[in-house]
């Protein structure tokens, strides 16, 4: 099967951008990327503010846990380490309670800007209007705030996301076929995936026999139950859609437990290594996802921040886009891992998104 490309839009927007809070709580400070990435430019080659000591940010997870996470950390500082700056991590372990501690500590470092990743809205947007006050430049990713002035806004294209993976699971199921969701209420990326999946049920005739999750420090196994126990009580089910890859994995190892891998075809959202090697085992369930390159987007989110700080951004918000990638597509191409992956679809690098002369594309 073929790889779908959906392309990326800049959007100039105050509207908030979602929040899918997954982990969070321990303080790291870094400039050092944990994978490879392009040699630091000489200072002379940078602009104001960047051509003289290191700038100091501050960023704000809620969770740095999970294959997704990991990889759009390492994105984040090997970009930092590229544009001068010198990182401050705060992850909360997905305690939003702590996530907003955390927010203030780093607002009382007086840092030259804050990134935050992820959070609950009520418990996190006080602390950005906060920082905002008090002439903190501050950049959010999939946060939902019912006020952005003065923030800039990114995140994934939820919508193109699920609608990419949901057009696969059409074209492989067909109309009126027995579905179900493995998913929740209450992250604001999974409702707007979760809106694209009602639509499509109801367009497409689909029968959907559940609708049963959760999001906790051990997603994968903690949705094994879960996902059993919605099997055993719909034996007709056809496709589960998960839109979530530690959600995903749960399923994908419920229905393996079930001997229904034959039967049941599982579509997720996201990709990881770990991913791939779920996906391209043999017999795998999980045909297909729909994904960015987490490390990239990483990435694309401090050169939003370094161009808004060096003057050369304009927008306010910043979307990055998703191609949906088919088991198939992994098993044609050999592919095995994420840098193959890139090789195989090289705009999942983001290197025309946010960019300057003076601050390529960089990944972890």
């Amino acid at each position: 099967m073929s790889i779908r490309s959906h392309r990326w839009a800049t959007l100039v927007a105050t509207a908030g951008i979602a929040a899918l809070a997954l982990t969070g709580c321990a303080q790291q400070n870094t400039s050092t990327p944990a994978a490879s990435a392009a040699p630091v430019q000489k200072l002379a080659d940078l602009p104001a503010p960047f051509d003289g000591a290191p700038l100091k940010v501050a960023l704000v997870q809620q969770s740095g846990a999970g294959d997704y996470f990991t990889a759009w950390t390492a994105g984040v500082k090997a970009q930092a380490t590229a544009a001068n700056i010198d990182l401050t991590v705060f992850d909360a372990r997905n305690d939003n309670a702590k996530q907003a501690s955390d927010l203030e500590q780093a607002i009382a470092s007086k840092p030259d800007a804050i990134i935050v990743d992820h959070g609950q809205t009520d418990t996190i947007e006080p602390g950005v209007h906060e920082a905002v006050d008090a002439g903190i430049p501050v950049i959010i990713y999939d946060l939902a705030l019912k006020d952005t002035d003065g923030v800039i806004v990114t995140s994934q294209s939820d919508a193109s996301m699920a609608q990419g993976v949901l057009d696969q699971m059409i074209a492989d199921v067909g109309d009126g076929a027995k579905v179900g969701l493995a998913s929740t209420d209450g992250f604001a990326p999974l409702e707007r995936r979760k809106k694209v999946w009602d639509e499509v049920v109801s367009e497409h005739g689909l029968d959907q026999l559940f609708f049963t999750g959760k999001v906790t420090e051990s997603t994968a196994t903690d949705n094994i139950p879960l996902i059993d126990a919605a099997l055993k009580s719909n034996p007709g089910v056809q496709a589960i859609f998960a839109p979530y890859d530690e959600i995903t994995k749960g399923v994908v190892q419920a229905v393996q437990q079930n001997n229904l891998q034959d039967k049941v075809k599982v579509y997720g959202i996201d990709i990881s290594n770990a991913d791939i090697e779920v996906m391209t085992a043999d017999g795998s369930p999980w045909v297909a996802t729909s994904a960015t390159d987490p490390s990239a987007v990483g990435a694309a989110v401090v050169r939003a921040l370094a161009l808004k700080l060096a003057g050369q951004l304009d927008e306010t918000s910043v979307q990055f886009p998703a191609v949906t990638i088919t088991r198939d597509f992994l098993l044609e191409k050999g592919i095995t891992n994420v840098a193959q992956l890139r090789e195989a679809e090289p705009s999942l690098l983001l290197g025309d998104t946010v960019v300057a002369d003076w601050l390529p594309a960089v990944s972890g």
